[in-house]
Formats: C-alpha cells, structure tokens, sequence
C-alpha cells in the first residue's frame, strides 16, 4: 500500500474544476475513505486516471483520504477486490465500488457518493424506504455504464444510495463497461445503463424510477411480473422530486409537462411574467438533445456536448423555477373553463390544480418495425450512439437513415474508432450540407437505395442485417455487431390525445403560431408540434407558450 502525500504531485485537474470541487466539498462531514486497486498491465490508463483524480481531492480537502493498493495485495483478496482498476469508498463500512475510472457522466456519480458517505445520508425518499423494508436477504446490484451516457448515473445512484441505507446487506457497483469486458461479456450487455441484480438473478435496461429500482432489487421480479401475480407495492413508478428546488404538489398557475428546451424555456419565461409554474419531467433534464454526441449548430457554441448545453439550460432554469425530475404525470383532467374549473395534472406525488398546461413532452426513437429489432433490443439494436457508442470500439455497425441524427451518429462512432455503415433508403442524404461534407470527408461507407429486411442473430445477439435494394431488389446480408437506428422520431401525443388536443396529418400537435392547441388553456411546444425540430426553434416555441399561457390567464380569450 501506498498512502499519497499532498505534495507528491503536480496538479491533476483543471483549475476551474477544482475550484468547483472545493466548493462541493465544503459540505463534507465525515471522513471518507478511498481505496484504488489496480494491476499493472491491466487498464493502465483509466488506473492512472483514477488515481491522479482521487489524489487531487485528497489534496483538495484533508477529510478525504486515499490509498493505493496492488491487486495482489492481502487488502484487495480481504474485500474480494478482483478488477483492474477498481475504486472503493469507504469499503469499511459499505460495498460501494467503481470498476473502472469515474470518468464522463460517472464522475458525477462518484462525487455525490463521495458527499454522501461523508454525510452518512442515503438520500432515499421516504417511499423508496418503505419499499426497501421488506428485504431479508443480501443483494448486489451492478450497473453496467458508459462515460458519455446520461442516463447512468440515475441508475447508478439508485444503487448507491440503497448501499447505503442498507450496509452489509446491499452492494452497489458501477461498472464501465468497455473496462471490463469479460464482465460486458458475460452479461450480453449491449446497451447502457444495463444492472445486474444478484449476478443475473434479475436484470434490468434503463434508466429507471427511484422507487422501481427499489422494488426490483427487493423482489428481483419486473415491476410488470409483479403487477401480474399481483405481488406490486402499492407505490411501485413514484419518484420523489429532485433538485435545486422543488414544491409539494398543490393549486399552481401553471404545470410545464416536459424538460426539454421548450419546457424549460417555458419555466424560465412563465416565472419571469409571474406565473406560479413547476416543470414536470419523467426522465432526466435535457430530452432527446442530452443525448446528442456534439450540438454544431446552436448559436454561441461552435460545438458542444448536447448533454453539457442541456446542463448549462437546466442550472438556468432552476434559478427561476422547480423543475421535477423523474415525475411522470399519469392523468390530466380538464375542467370547464367558462365556470372556471382548473386542469388538473396528477402524478405519483399528488395533484397539481392548474390554470393552463404547456405540452413539451417532446419525441421519441421511431422504430424501424422488422423482424428481430424488438428481440435484440439492447442485444446489439441500439438507438442512442451517445449512450452505447463505447461498446462498439474496434468493431463494426450499421446507421439507419440518411438525416442530420443519423449523419451525426455516424461521426461519433466514427471518432470512437467504430467501423460505421450508414445505410439510407434513397439516393442522397436528407442531412445538413456541413454533415454531409464531414461524412465524405471520413470516407465513411454508404450503402444507397437500401433498407433493412430483418436484423438476423443467433439468440443471443444480433450478427447481421438481411438488405435489400429498392431498385434492383437485390438482397444481400452484411455482417454487423451491431446497428443503430436514427429514421426520426415520433411524437408523445399520449397526454396530449387523452385530452382531445388535436393532431395533424403527420401525427404531431397541431398549434397556431402561439402555440395554442384546440383546446383552451393547453399550449404545446417543441418537437411534439413537428415543423423544424431544433433546438432553437424548440427554445422560441417555448418561450411563446408562456406568454401565451400567461396573456390567456390574464385575458381568458374563451370568455369574450
């Protein structure tokens, strides 16, 4: 073992980047300890990484410590420590380990451990806890994450936070794929955030709601397997809300369903012209463009991770108003607005009484609808290059469609050192011109005129495409590991059809250019309303439907 003293090295990270931690850190209480096991020759890399990381923070703030171990060590056979590397926090007191370094998104997850061991705090809500009573036997729960996937480090605190309300008894693992192939390996992991119940006892894909996570790791049953025997918790799917600033459900001026550009924009505007708003989101902050690789063409930013832009938007929007993440609305009841009867939005934490509700809900992935996408799901079917672009390192895949998405994702793949195909249906690109240039430029192979019959496997996972060729009706098979789809998106008009909001031709919200919908006191905005989806454009629709919203509840138009 070898304990780092504070001036045994340079300066790892950032100034910027330290100034930010020493802040964060200031509210440490406890000591926490880190200990990194690597083995030389093993990931040398991503050890040296870890290292130099957990040795800046030590040096950041003396309540932190950190000790190097050999692999070989007596320290790492006592905890049963066998990956290279491997990071444990406080693994006196908890199983709480990183396999593989904290980098990307999962930083953020290794910090909020950190702050929360030293807190002895698990940050579960109190439904989460209710859930997790029941448990009488030990659990181990791995998430199998990438560094540039936003998702993961959700499912990775939902793993955390439960090792730590119950020590002993639950253990939480992160584990970076790429860094562990064997791992990746053994579990078919094709797709991330993937977790590991029990080393396969149950499995789950996605992101998933505090309190499901909950109840999954307890029961190792799918929330929907339960429901069917009739063994689901009563508070199964709710999602205590979280962030810089909340409030109870209760009368509201305004709910924003959505956070993506447009809602909350819309949060930021409704606030500013003094509408009592919250902003409801099911998922995470940022919608579809959080999981766009690099943003090229949002003004003020020459490139951007779309992840670190929805970041930037959603620390603004927070300043003005509560913005709920993973609470998902279930109904919406919409009262008479001539006797002045509320919207009502009701979700798993209570009811929201409303004058007016902005849709943002956004789009999502369409499917490609062909023999073998459904079953191999996660199984080398991807739709989201950002999140599962690292498992295809050294190998080879298809892009589906001929758009700025798919042109976009190709490039990504591209730089991540992928073999990319991308395979489009007509005979050029629907994509931007600097796009199309860049794919030229990457002399990255186009198969033209093609569509995919059926994604062939062995059961397991995918292995091949069967291609057919729309003008000479040829049909031919490539050999892939693995395909993304990227053929545009569809619509999340549930909510908005529930209400009798109506839908155009192409399926997307039908507004005026204020963003009102047919039915009074319901605006929409953003990519649920179809037209130019950008980011921009979905950022001044937003900003109309609040001020629509705010104009109509000072000036109810259906009361003229």
């Amino acid at each position: 073992m070898a304990l780092i003293k504070k001036d045994d090295h340079d300066w790892f990270l950032p100034e910027d980047v330290r100034k930010q931690l020493t802040e964060t850190l200031k509210a440490l209480r406890e000591t926490v300890s880190l200990e990194l096991f690597v083995q030389p020759g093993v990931n040398d890399e991503f050890s040296d990484y870890t290292g130099k990381f957990c040795a800046d923070l030590a040096r950041l703030d003396g309540r932190i410590t950190y000790a190097r171990h050999d692999l070989a060590s007596d320290r790492a056979k006592a905890l049963g420590v066998t990956a290279s590397p491997t990071l444990c926090v406080n693994p006196d007191d908890y199983h709480i380990r990183f396999l593989g370094a904290p980098m990307g998104e999962e930083g953020k997850s290794f910090i909020t451990a950190v702050m929360l061991v030293s807190l002895r705090a698990n940050g579960l809500s109190e439904a989460s806890l209710a859930l997790l009573e029941p448990l009488d036997g030990e659990r181990l729960a791995q998430v199998f994450v990438s560094p540039s996937c936003p998702y993961c480090p959700g499912q990775v605190m939902h793993a955390i936070k439960c090792a730590i309300a119950r020590p002993g008894q639950i253990k939480a693992e992160c584990v970076e794929m790429s860094e562990n192939p064997v791992l990746t390996e053994k579990y078919n992991v094709g797709s991330v955030p993937h977790t590991i119940f029990n080393q396969g006892g149950h499995e789950a894909l996605g992101l998933m709601p505090e309190e499901r996570f909950v109840v999954e790791l307890v029961h190792l049953k799918s929330a929907e397997e339960l429901l069917k025997d009739g063994s689901l918790p009563g508070m199964e799917g709710m999602q205590t809300a979280s962030g810089y600033g909340t409030i109870d459900p209760g009368e509201v001026d305004l709910v924003i369903i959505g956070a993506g550009p447009a809602g909350l924009t819309a949060g930021i505007y409704a606030v500013r012209a003094g509408l009592k708003t919250v902003v409801l989101e099911k998922s995470i902050v940022g919608g579809q463009v959080a999981l766009t690789p690099v943003v090229e063409n949002y003004p003020g930013f020459t490139a951007v991770p779309g992840k670190q832009l929805m970041d930037i938007m959603g620390e603004h929007a927070r300043q003005y108003v509560p913005v709920h993440e993973g609470e998902a609305v279930e109904s919406i009841r919409v009262g008479d607005p001539a006797k002045d009867e509320p919207i009502t939005v009701t979700t798993a934490r209570g009811v929201y009484p409303a004058k007016a509700v902005i849709l943002a809900t956004g789009a999502s992935y369409r499917k490609l609808g062909v023999p073998g996408e459904h079953a191999y799901f996660g199984r080398g079917v991807n739709y989201c290059a950002s999140c599962d672009g690292y498992l295809y390192k050294g190998k080879s895949v298809a892009i589906i469609g001929g758009g700025n998405t798919a042109l976009t994702d190709a490039l990504h793949l591209k730089n991540l050192g992928v073999d990319v195909t991308v395979i489009h249906r007509r005979d050029e690109f629907r994509a931007q011109k600097p796009l199309i240039e860049s794919v030229e430029r990457e002399n990255i192979p186009v198969l033209w005129n093609t569509v995919v019959e059926e994604i062939k496997g062995d059961g397991r996972k995918a292995s091949s495409l069967k291609l057919r060729n729309v003008i000479t009706r040829a049909e031919t098979e490539l050999p892939v590991d693995g395909v993304f789809m990227a053929i545009g998106q569809k619509a999340a008009t549930e909510l908005a059809q529930a209400m009798g909001v109506a839908l155009g031709e192409n399926g997307f919200v039908r507004t005026g250019p204020d963003m009102r919908t047919n039915v009074p006191r319901v605006y929409a905005a953003g990519d649920l309303t179809g037209g130019l989806q950008q980011i921009v454009t979905a950022i001044g629709e937003g900003s109309i439907a609040a001020m629509s919203a705010f104009e109509d509840i000072s000036h109810p138009y259906w009361k003229k």
